[in-house]
């Protein structure tokens, strides 16, 4: 298997909701089959899937997916882009669960959840630069 993720797929309970509030952050969708929402991301897919629909698929009861104790990061240039993306999440709908502020590990964070309760870190790591199109490396291009 390669070291990499092709697709990160979100259960939601409201596929029209959800995409919404991707929408009202910037991003645009693209062409995707009946139930699932697309938006092509550097290098990856998100995708919205029904949480029913993704529970029947696995072959598991909606109440084993839950939310889990995982994270979606997104890694900005500057504190100030932070402090937008921050702003447009909260005005998007999204619940604020901590306001962006210096981190221990030296770089500016704040994390805030979309109407599923799926959770996004909004960051600038100073010692991660990103690449000339916005790609994120671990340390950096």
């Amino acid at each position: 298997m390669e070291q990499r993720i092709s697709l990160v797929t979100l259960g939601v309970r409201d596929m029209e909701t959800s995409a919404g509030f991707y929408e009202a952050l910037g991003w645009t969708r693209v062409d995707s089959p009946d139930g699932v929402v697309a938006f092509d991301l550097l290098g990856q897919t998100l995708g919205l899937f029904g949480l029913e629909a993704l529970a029947d698929d696995i072959g598991v009861a909606v109440e084993t997916l839950g939310t889990g104790g995982s994270t979606l990061a997104h890694n900005l240039p500057d504190r100030a882009a932070v402090d937008a993306v921050m702003t447009d999440a909260q005005a998007a709908g999204a619940k604020i669960l901590k306001p962006a502020a210096e981190s221990f590990w030296g770089g500016y964070h704040g994390y805030f959840s979309d109407p599923d309760g799926h959770i996004w870190e909004i960051a600038h790591n100073p010692f991660s630069p990103l690449g000339p199109q916005g790609a994120f490396r671990w340390n950096g291009y």
